[in-house]
């Protein structure tokens, strides 16, 4: 078999999309990357969802990253956290009328609650974070 064998190939895609659908179910201590295709599987598989809305290219993004990792790994299992590269994943952008990044969505229970747009103060961001924590 050679690596053009399409029946290798859909077996590659088969096994990948198992393992994304896995990730997004587990409640990780650090942010998962989700795309256009699986955002709505994420917010629905857990309780609590913040969605780090970002592209490469954006200061404040690259700002914002290593908070949203800090508190994905201090409340693990309370809040999960996911990333979206705008650039990559327009879809959503637009569905949520996305004009400005950094923008974190807020879920719970599946449901969109609130959002943050820019990139506020740690200290201020985490203070209004914490109540989904809680």
């Amino acid at each position: 078999m050679s690596e053009t064998d399409p029946d290798l190939q859909e077996i590659r895609r088969r096994k990948m999309e198992a393992l994304q659908q896995s990730a997004l179910r587990r409640a990780p201590n650090t942010p998962v990357h989700v795309t256009d295709g699986s955002f709505a599987e994420f917010v629905r598989a857990h309780g609590t969802v913040v969605v780090d809305c970002w592209a490469p290219w954006c200061g404040p993004c690259r700002s914002m990253a290593p908070i949203i990792d800090e508190l994905a790994a201090k409340w693990a299992g309370k809040v999960t956290f996911g990333k979206l590269n705008t650039d990559e994943n327009p879809r959503v952008a637009q569905e949520f009328g996305i004009m400005s990044i950094p923008t974190l969505l807020i879920f719970r229970g599946g449901q969109f609650v609130d959002q943050v747009v820019g990139l506020p103060p740690k200290a201020q961001l985490v203070q209004m974070l914490a109540p989904l924590a809680a």
